[in-house]
């Protein structure tokens, strides 16, 4: 079934890169791929599955956004924040290990 897998993760969820070895948030869920053929040919060199689910993950102690297929993800046992100069921009607090959305955001 094309595209129709449930996210593993979730807005706000720590999360650990299994092949580059960083934890991040993550900050928005894309069903299925959504990024360029090019960007895909380029950066993606493992050919992940564009048709699972892929994240976009602000990355701990640096300023990066990254954009990572599911297979590399798994969930961060550390439960400790990240820090990340545009976490604020995202999220309001952190309970429990998980980031939390404000209720005031749009």
């Amino acid at each position: 079934m094309h595209g129709m897998d449930q996210p593993l993760f979730f807005v706000g969820q720590l999360v650990h890169h299994l092949k580059f070895d960083y934890r991040g948030v993550v900050i928005d869920v894309d069903a299925e791929f959504s990024g360029t053929e090019e960007w895909y040919q380029q950066v993606a060199l493992s050919r992940p599955p564009k048709d699972k689910p892929w994240y976009h993950v602000l990355v701990h102690q640096s300023n990066q956004l990254t954009y990572v297929a599911e297979r590399h993800l798994e969930p961060d046992p550390s439960h400790e924040p990240i820090s990340h100069p545009a976490i604020e921009h995202y999220f309001e607090g952190f309970e429990n290990g998980v980031y939390t959305l404000g209720m005031n955001r749009q």
